[in-house]
């Protein structure tokens, strides 16, 4: 499908996609009637694209081989999306997602521990964490042959839009050098250049806050646009929670560290409090990260982690996405589609991160939220791709101390824009 990014097309609103049933288990338990409603609902509001995962322990089980089921499953999926008139967004090598490491077994290092963020492979989590997916000979050949196989099956679809290189990636692994993630940036655009469909990467706001090994100008250079995730609420460089010039910025940041490249902002939301409950911060506490939790109002049930009420949410991530049309964004996709079914809290990646189960547009009942509505509201404007506002960095300089320049160009960003 062809999408076009420049000034006076029409801005690209989506939304990423798991099912509310059965979120990273899709593809075990995958429903085409289900996804079909769900895709129903999607266009209903007036989204025009959906960013999907392709779990690659579910898909490619061995190095050279893809599972006919899973396949037969993504090929569906297309196929529904070209029926709504979805454009489509798969997302290779996943990866990670909301905070594991899901992975096929062959793609384990013994060598290389799990981590900051746990591992789980065959179903059970691993003590190992993810191979060089960069340089190891193994598993760059056993990506290309991955990709090679997509791009052939996929050549033309009527509904494939891109091609997302990871979720996160350096999530998974980091680089040991910028040029390495360069090179496979490069071999995996190659291998899918015969589908006939652009490419981008899932890049988040944790490569700008320390150097994790890879630079978005070179790993960048054969994508048709730049990609990037942020959350005010994850940001501790934010201004807080409800911090709406945090998800612009940090576009703005990647837009101009990739050479000016149209900027979709393929991941921004927040979680919303369980019923009865309050935010008793700011700020989502996440691997990693140190963080005290505040007690919350004085007579007023705390939830366990930072979050927002529903009209907080919309509110919010309304402000944001205002924000990012009129500094010249070419589209934005919510994170996500529905909160998840109450079952899945016992269960990886919810066991241990509980606000992700409820970041969606649409409750596990089914009911729409207020940012469900406004999203409608504000596709039904027909907005259209604005010239893109002037920001220019150094990037040399941003990675000689990331988090310095993150903290002083936000602040410059903000007198800037305000």
């Amino acid at each position: 499908m062809n999408v076009a990014l420049t000034p006076g097309s029409p801005f690209v609103l989506g939304v990423n996609y798991w099912p509310a049933r059965c979120a990273m288990a899709w593809w075990r338990a995958f429903d085409p009637g289900e996804f079909a409603d769900d895709c129903a609902r999607i266009a209903e509001l007036g989204l025009r694209a959906i960013r999907f995962f392709l779990m690659w322990e579910d898909l490619q089980p061995e190095p050279d081989r893809l599972d006919g089921a899973v396949l037969a499953h993504a090929d569906r999926v297309l196929d529904i999306c070209a029926a709504h008139g979805l454009a489509a967004l798969p997302t290779l090598f996943t990866g990670h997602m909301s905070g594991v490491n899901w992975l096929p077994r062959w793609a384990l290092d013994r060598a290389t521990a799990a981590g900051r963020f746990r591992t789980i492979a065959g179903g059970s989590e691993r003590a190992s964490g993810a191979g060089d997916i960069y340089a190891d000979p193994l598993l760059l050949r056993a990506q290309i042959f991955c990709a090679s196989q997509l791009a052939s099956r996929w050549r033309e679809h009527p509904a494939l839009w891109a091609f997302d290189l990871g979720n996160e990636f350096s999530n998974l692994r980091e680089p040991q050098r910028p040029r390495e993630a360069a090179a496979w940036s490069a071999r995996l655009c190659e291998a899918l250049a015969p589908a006939g469909a652009a490419v981008t990467g899932g890049l988040h706001g944790e490569d700008l806050e320390r150097d994790r090994g890879l630079r978005p100008s070179t790993i960048s250079a054969p994508w048709h646009f730049a990609s990037m995730h942020g959350y005010a609420i994850y940001s501790r460089w934010s201004r807080g929670r409800r911090d709406s010039a945090a998800v612009p910025f940090l576009g703005a940041a990647m837009r101009a560290l990739q050479h000016g490249k149209p900027l979709l902002f393929s991941e921004w939301g927040g979680p919303q409090c369980p019923p009865g409950t309050v935010s008793p911060g700011e700020y989502v506490v996440l691997p990693g990260q140190r963080g005290e939790r505040d007690a919350g109002p004085p007579g007023r049930a705390a939830a366990l982690y930072a979050c927002y009420s529903e009209q907080e949410l919309a509110g919010y991530a309304m402000a944001a996405l205002e924000r990012l049309h009129a500094e010249g964004a070419a589209g934005a996709l919510f994170w996500c589609f529905s909160d998840y079914a109450a079952a899945l809290q016992r269960v990886p990646p919810f066991d241990r991160a509980p606000w992700e189960l409820r970041f969606g547009l649409y409750d596990a009942g089914g009911r729409l939220k207020e940012i469900g509505r406004r999203l409608r509201s504000f596709a039904g404007g027909a907005p259209i791709i604005r010239p893109p506002a002037e920001l220019t960095l150094d990037e040399e300089a941003w990675y000689a101390d990331p988090p310095r320049a993150l903290r002083e160009q936000y602040a410059r960003y903000l007198t800037m824009r305000n």
